[in-house]
């Protein structure tokens, strides 16, 4: 893929695109500039890659952003922007946090998910985490509740109401999230993540979080979890 194999001319060319006529070109030109990277080598193999020009390529995602309309375009641009983990773009992707297209709030709430700790993100991805669209809140629970460590009675129950939420996925990031933060609110629901049929892989998280463990024990069963849940906080009133 180009961004995998960034140079001098693909930057300029994926720039120029962003000045196409045509929306798909400006979002592929956004694409394609997010995560521009030299190519890597076998021999150096890093953790992290080598990317490119950010520091040219921030000023020109935002003009984009500035002018356009296309919901696609816009999709694309806050995308890119997120990517490239520069906190001066936060305000310029809090604006489009009630786009009516539920793409553009979805992208605005993974962005903004790169920057979990920042005051200006909590405060957008606190009212997404009500969002219509379940990706939405799917994907702001997760950048509120688990890639960030912010705590707060706010943070705290906007997780604990997605307990109940009618998507699985965010049922468990809020889970996960709530476990981070100590919060034992959590055990009738995370008792009831433990006596279904399969241990998932959340469920394993938020009870190890909760219990303070260092790391999930891999040879731990559901039983398991649930002696440990007992032992730390005593017996389940239902039990």
């Amino acid at each position: 893929m180009l961004r995998r194999n960034g140079n001098r001319e693909i930057l300029e060319t994926a720039s120029e695109w962003l000045k196409a006529e045509n929306p798909l070109k400006r979002a592929r030109g956004a694409d394609i500039l997010a995560q521009l990277r030299a190519p890597k080598h076998e021999e150096r193999l890093p953790k992290e890659p080598d990317w490119l020009f950010r520091d040219e390529i921030f000023p020109l995602l935002v003009e984009l952003l500035e002018r356009e309309s296309e919901a696609m375009v816009l999709d694309s641009g806050i995308a890119a922007l997120g990517h490239l983990y520069n906190e001066a773009g936060i305000p310029i992707i809090v604006r489009h946090s009630r786009h009516p297209d539920k793409d553009v709030r979805f992208s605005v709430a993974c962005a903004l998910g790169h920057f979990p700790n920042h005051p200006l993100a909590v405060g957008t991805l606190l009212p997404l985490t009500r969002d219509e669209d379940s990706d939405v809140r799917d994907w702001s629970v997760f950048g509120l509740g688990v890639q960030g460590n912010v705590d707060s009675p706010e943070i705290r129950e906007a997780l604990l109401e997605r307990l109940s939420d009618s998507d699985e996925d965010v049922r468990e990031e809020a889970a996960v999230g709530l476990g981070k933060r100590r919060d034992i609110r959590l055990l009738p629901t995370l008792r009831t993540m433990l006596a279904m049929p399969v241990l998932k892989v959340r469920t394993a998280e938020a009870a190890s979080e909760l219990l303070e463990l260092p790391e999930d024990p891999q040879e731990w069963g559901a039983e398991d979890y649930k002696t440990a849940l007992d032992d730390k906080f005593g017996p389940s009133t239902s039990d």
